[in-house]
Formats: C-alpha cells, structure tokens, sequence
C-alpha cells in the first residue's frame, strides 16, 4: 500500500510527456487521397483518435472532443479494398495491422463476412505518463488500469512495459492478442523497449499464451491488454498466485463496475452472498443475507483512468471492495496532472474520519435525519456527531429509528460531540486534541454496534437540550 509520505513526495513531480507521432504519416499512406489531403495539417493531426469510413458514409475524423467530416463524398467499396490491400492480414478479432507501427484497423463486416467500414485508430507512443504511477510500480504487487475506451489504457500500458524492462531490469513478457501493444509484425515497436512480446494466434486463446509464458519464458512481470474473458480471469489468478507479478487493462469505468461484472469480479476478490447468525448480524447493524469478498484480489492495486490526466489510484484493493460491499464509498487517491506538467496527489482522509463519500470524489456529503412531528427526544436544533471509528450508517438508522434530530458533521469544528470507538480513538490523537481544543465532548462505546450506538445518541441528545435550555 501507498502511505502518505510517499503521495507528498509525488506532489509536485513534473510529467513530461513526449509523444512519438512520426508513423502517423504511415497510417494517413494507406488512406485514399481526398482523405490525406483533409488531414495534412499539424491542427488536424493534432488529437487525432481515429479515422472512420463506413460504405456510404462520409468519412469521419474522430478527436477527444468530437467528431469531423472529411469531405462529402461517402465511402465507396473501391476506397475500402485500396486500404485492406494495404495492410496484414485481418485476425479472429477483425483486427489488422501496418508493420513496423502501433496503429490498428478493424473492420466491420456484413453478414456475408465482407467488410463495410473500417475503424483506423492511431497508435502512439508516450513516453513520461509512467510517472502517474511508477511508485505502484516499486511494491512488485499487480496493477489493473480501469477506463473506457479511447482514455489511452492501452498507452499506458506500454510505457508501464517499457519502464518494467529498461529502468527496473526486469524480465518482462507482453502478451499481445492483437498485436496492438508492440505493432504489427514480427519484430516489436521500440516503444516496448526489452520486453518480450508473445504473439497470440486467436483471440480465444489469450489465455493459454498467458499460461505458457509462465511455464516456458521464466518472466518475473506479464502485461496483458484487454482482459475480457472468464478463461482469463482464471489465468491471471493462476499467475499471480506463482509469484508473478501482472499490469493488465479491463474494461469498466470504475472498480465498482467490474465488481458488479460476474465474469470479471474475481479480479478484484469476487463476490459470496453469506448468511450470519443473529449475534453477527444485531454486532454489524446489517440484514442477515449479506455480500462479501470472497477471495484475496487477483490485482491488489487498481487504477481508473478517468482521462489522461487524471487517474484514481486504489492501493487497496480488498479494502476498496469490502467498503463497496458494505454500502460505503470508494475513497481513492486522486492523482493529477496540471497544464504545467506538474502532478498532485490527493490524499483520501482517513476513512475513521469521516463518512463514507460516493464516486466520483466530492466534498464530504450532510446526511441530514428529519426529526418528525413527535420525536422522543426533542430539541430545538439538531446534534451534530462527528464519527470516530464509529460506522455512518449506524448513527443514521439509529436517529431514523428514533426519529432524533440528529445529523452527520463534516468536521470536528461543525459537531456538537464526537461518538468513538473504544479502540480507535487512541489511533487518532489528532482527533481527541482538537476536541479538546474545542471543547467537544467525547462519548466513547465499547462495540460498533446498534444498541450501543442508539443508547449513546439518547444520552447525548439528553446533554443537549439540557445545554440548549440552559441557554
């Protein structure tokens, strides 16, 4: 796990990116005329995505933050056999390749397997993004990026390679499914620098080149694109369990949408309905049938690409899924990359702190507890409890139970007492100094549990009015 001096040390590293784009010129040659002509200056290459030229269709220039036409004539079946002669072979994933560089085509076909459109995206390599992250790389633990497509997972991905194999001296394998990391052909782009690329014949058997590197190439770190199946859920599981090391990409927003994806949960620990006893159930505050992790992650570290220049980091994954489970939030690291090249890191504050908060990242959310018309212990302004140790959701059934004027505080300086845990309150001195500072009492229980919580609302709710009244 990544602790917070380490995040300090990262604030304010400079990233600098150089972007090799000099092959772009390789994939614009196998475009018909009309189209290299509309992408011939520096501002329309700049961004660039992908070129996409379905039959009958005017040709669309795809950038980060739109789309544009070029020119008005449609796509005619002459200018799609012109780039098909052009390329390798189409693989079992309708994907091809231009040798020698990182770019990919694939193709749509009809239903009598002729293509009728073609998706050109541009391949880049970037060196100096590998600094987001190259702290996760020291920890030997495995590395899942997260993102949807088109957020440069792939990129990543092979300057994390790169970076694995030249600066660490490490012996890394990639396994390229679709020749996609490491370019089309038999010799792989430098982009890679001393790793090994294993190429995989049919897209179905990505799982079993992974397996076989393990047992025949002796590698200390395996990179896989585009994890997609149960087959190879199951294998990265296997390798890790070896003792070898795995950076991988999956599809999926956020890691609470690949936990909720059963095919790819097991990733990060997977999911078991477990049924607890009625002491377990009354200690929790919880129903009886509840969701838990049911196996150690595959990736102890996760990272979501949200765009490139903002990544949330979770350096604990299990913990991460737990809390998911539990019904809190995800509390990530933010990390970012400024216009001036300069990253920050974002620290989560420590979860005994403070409420659980949802994805994305905000400003500590009130949850707020209506008093109703009646309540059994009336006031005439709410008690604010700032919770130490002390799960949220309890202190809100609790009040919603009793229908007590009670609400959630952000911060020690907003709460009228604070409600810790008998043993976590010493974890934090921070907390009992400023509550002394400010003259916040302390109510301090045994168990985190409802009864205890309830029991502790009503005498604190009593100290209140008692206070209130006096004034």
């Amino acid at each position: 796990m990544v602790s917070a001096e380490v995040g300090s040390l990262l604030s304010g590293v400079t990233v600098k990116e150089h972007r090799v784009t000099d092959d772009l010129d390789r994939l614009l040659s196998v475009l018909p005329t009309p189209l290299q002509l509309s992408l011939a200056t520096t501002a329309q290459r700049e961004g660039l995505l992908e070129v996409v030229l379905d039959l009958g269709r005017k040709p669309e220039a795809r950038y980060p933050h739109g789309c544009v036409d070029l020119g008005s004539k449609p796509v005619s079946s002459e200018d799609l056999r012109l780039i098909i002669d052009q390329l390798g072979s189409f693989g079992g994933d309708n994907r091809a390749g231009i040798e020698g560089t990182l770019h990919r085509i694939s193709a749509l076909r009809n239903r009598s397997g002729l293509v009728i459109g073609l998706t050109c995206r541009v391949g880049r390599a970037v060196f100096g993004t590998v600094a987001m992250v190259r702290d996760l790389l020291d920890s030997t633990q495995s590395l899942l990026l997260l993102g949807p497509p088109g957020v440069g997972k792939t990129t990543a991905l092979r300057e994390i390679a790169r970076v694995l194999a030249d600066d660490f001296g490490k012996r890394v394998v990639v396994i390229d499914t679709s020749n996609e990391i490491a370019g089309d052909g038999d010799v792989p782009h430098p982009a890679i620098g001393r790793a090994r690329r294993m190429q995989v014949a049919k897209p179905q058997w990505q799982h079993r080149v992974m397996i076989e590197a393990v047992e025949n190439h002796m590698p200390e770190v395996i990179v896989i694109d585009e994890i997609g199946t149960e087959e190879e859920a199951l294998a990265a599981r296997s390798i890790a369990e070896r003792g070898v090391q795995l950076v991988a990409t999956a599809h999926g927003n956020a890691l609470e949408n690949l936990l909720r994806n059963p095919t790819l949960s097991d990733l990060v620990g997977g999911v078991q309905a477990v049924t607890l006893g009625d002491d377990e159930a009354r200690r929790r505050g919880s129903r009886k049938a509840v969701l838990e992790r049911s196996a150690a992650p595959t990736f102890p570290i996760a990272v979501e690409m949200h765009s490139r220049s903002r990544w949330l980091v979770h350096t604990d994954v299990a913990g991460t899924v737990d809390r998911l489970l539990r019904g809190d939030g995800a509390r990530p690291e933010i990390r970012t990359v400024d216009r001036a090249g300069c990253l920050k890191v974002e620290q989560p504050l420590p979860s005994l702190l403070r409420p659980p908060t949802p994805l994305p990242p905000t400003p500590l959310i009130k949850q707020v507890i209506k008093p109703a018309q009646k309540p059994s212990v009336g006031s005439s302004a709410p008690l604010m409890i700032f919770c130490c140790g002390i799960a949220a959701r309890l202190v809100t059934q609790a009040a919603r139970s009793r229908h007590w004027p009670v609400q959630l505080a952000e911060d020690l300086a907003q709460a009228d007492a604070v409600l810790a845990g008998k043993h976590q309150l010493g974890l934090h001195p921070e907390v009992r100094r400023e509550a002394r500072d400010g003259g916040v009492p302390i109510h301090v229980i045994k168990a985190n549990s409802l009864p205890q919580v309830q029991r502790a609302l009503e005498r604190l709710l009593r100290h209140h009015n008692a206070r209130l009244t006096s004034e």
